[in-house]
């Protein structure tokens, strides 16, 4: 599973802005749904090919983050 901190802040806006990067720059990416935690965080999921992505949005870890079955490493550069 991989791992990418995307603001060290829990962040609505950045967490919209970064939904739609992912859904503009892979074009097969397919949402699955969209949760909100007891706390308030919200997390997006996705399929690509099978893999699993999630963004969230954690209250409680006060930061956004991506987890990934798939490398996005080149989609950052």
């Amino acid at each position: 599973m991989n791992r990418y901190s995307i603001c060290s802040v829990c962040d609505e806006e950045i967490f919209e802005k970064q939904c739609s990067a992912l859904e503009k720059h892979i074009p097969d990416l397919k949402e699955v749904q969209t949760h909100t935690d007891v706390d308030g965080s919200k997390i997006k999921e996705y399929i690509l090919n099978n893999k699993k992505i999630s963004v969230h949005n954690s209250v409680y870890l006060n930061e956004v983050y991506i987890q990934s079955e798939v490398d996005l490493d080149e989609i950052f550069k």
